[in-house]
């Protein structure tokens, strides 16, 4: 849909690290320190391809494979900008009834039928509700 309309649809990220997943925060933190090199969506992939694996042995090795600065990466982790961002995406998922990952919102609306037609068909949905 991005490339579809490149002007009329955007995707905006936010973070929900669950609670009941041990490693959920630490792997935000490092996704989005993996960002500030210019690799936050590879970074997401892996962690989301292992998401019920996870190790903090195999946050580093992500960064490694994606051929992460290491030291900048590790003190970007630890970085209290990231980690307020996170508490920020986690206090307003928790105020629009966010309760786990991926949900997804089309216009702040929750998208239940969540294949890739309902997903396209929610998109076209609002684009067509924009030109009445």
């Amino acid at each position: 849909m991005l490339e579809k309309y490149p002007r009329k649809v955007r995707l905006v990220f936010k973070n929900f690290p669950l609670r009941n997943h041990k490693l959920a925060l630490p792997a935000a933190q490092a996704a989005l320190a993996a960002g500030r090199q210019g690799k936050f969506w590879e970074y997401h992939d892996k962690t989301f391809l292992k998401y019920n694996q996870l190790t903090e042995e195999l946050l580093d090795q992500f960064a490694r494979e994606l051929g992460l600065d290491m030291t900048r990466f590790n003190k970007d982790r630890k970085d209290p900008d990231i980690t307020s961002l996170i508490n920020r995406d986690l206090r307003e998922g928790s105020r629009i009834g966010v309760r786990g990952t991926p949900t997804i919102f089309v216009n702040g609306k929750r998208l239940d039928q969540r294949s890739l037609e309902g997903f396209s068909a929610a998109i076209e949905s609002e684009l067509d509700s924009q030109k009445k």
